[in-house]
């Protein structure tokens, strides 16, 4: 049938989402145990094999995958653009490409979710410390202004500040800011659960407690934030569900192409409400 039976699988460091990161082993696998159970073998996709210089695409070729998940990549690399487009089947996550098929973390509704449920804690001055600039930030970002509009909260500028995914330091520096304005927030929002450990280092440096002082929230659902105490209110993706369904439908295309239509398919996820968001009047 001309097939080896492996899928590539591409997780680029880049982008702060290794696999060393607890959402990312999760989709990880998921995709490798669905993949063995429809026959599949995976290899992971880098741009470089030993001493030659080779792209995704020529290692995806250099291997004969039958297909590549792409699981976490800087969309915007032309050397992820050449293999996403190219005739090797490909599922991305939280990505979409034109005639592609994506699995994608319903973003706009978990920010929904989480902002309303500080708004109805009693909260008004809601800070926003998001990741750097993807398609993912853009849709949290979108959705932050959005539900705080709605709710008629007028959000400084001074409130939203930017950091980088999976990055405490970055978290850290940026709750500094926040905690120097003369108008604290009440509650901060962090671009998600690991994020927040270098910002409750800042708060602890600061003589304030969680919730008593602060009350924060976190994203992704890793169990290290139900491990935590107080517990970390999160947004928990629905990581299992997602790599499950990137295998599949990855396989689905490449033996039945005839019959493959490509589409977007939005896992939702579950909000924990967790204990570091306390009731304010």
């Amino acid at each position: 049938m001309g097939r080896s039976y492996n899928i590539g699988v591409l997780f680029s460091d880049e982008t702060g989402g290794g696999i060393s990161h607890e959402y990312f082993s999760l989709i990880l696998e998921s995709v490798k145990a669905e993949a063995e159970r429809l026959g599949y073998d995976i290899t992971f996709i880098s741009k470089d094999l030993g001493q030659f210089s080779m792209d995704y695409y020529e290692h995806a070729k250099y291997r004969s995958c039958d297909g590549v998940v792409i699981a976490s990549a800087d969309f915007e690399d032309p050397a992820i653009r050449r293999l996403a487009t190219s005739e090797i089947p490909t599922v991305t996550l939280d990505y979409s490409f034109d005639s592609r098929t994506s699995i994608l973390s319903d973003n706009v509704q978990g920010m929904d979710k989480l902002v309303r449920f500080v708004y109805e804690k009693g909260h008004r001055k809601i800070a926003f410390i998001h990741g750097e600039i993807t398609s993912v930030t853009q849709k949290r970002l979108a959705s932050f202004r959005k539900v705080t509009s709605e709710l008629g909260l007028r959000i400084p500028q001074e409130f939203i500040r930017e950091a980088r995914y999976h990055d405490p330091r970055s978290s850290g520096l940026a709750t500094r800011a926040l905690l120097e304005l003369p108008e604290r927030p009440t509650c901060i929002l962090y671009p998600d659960d690991l994020s927040f450990l270098g910002g409750m280092s800042e708060l602890e440096k600061h003589g304030l407690s969680v919730p008593k002082d602060m009350s924060v929230a976190g994203y992704d659902g890793i169990p290290l934030s139900q491990v935590l105490r107080p517990r970390l209110t999160t947004y928990r993706q629905g990581a299992t569900e997602m790599g499950t369904e990137a295998a599949r439908l990855l396989v689905e295309q490449i033996e039945r192409p005839e019959t493959w239509i490509p589409e977007q398919v939005t896992v939702e996820g579950e909000l924990l409400t967790g204990d570091t968001v306390t009731e304010i009047e």
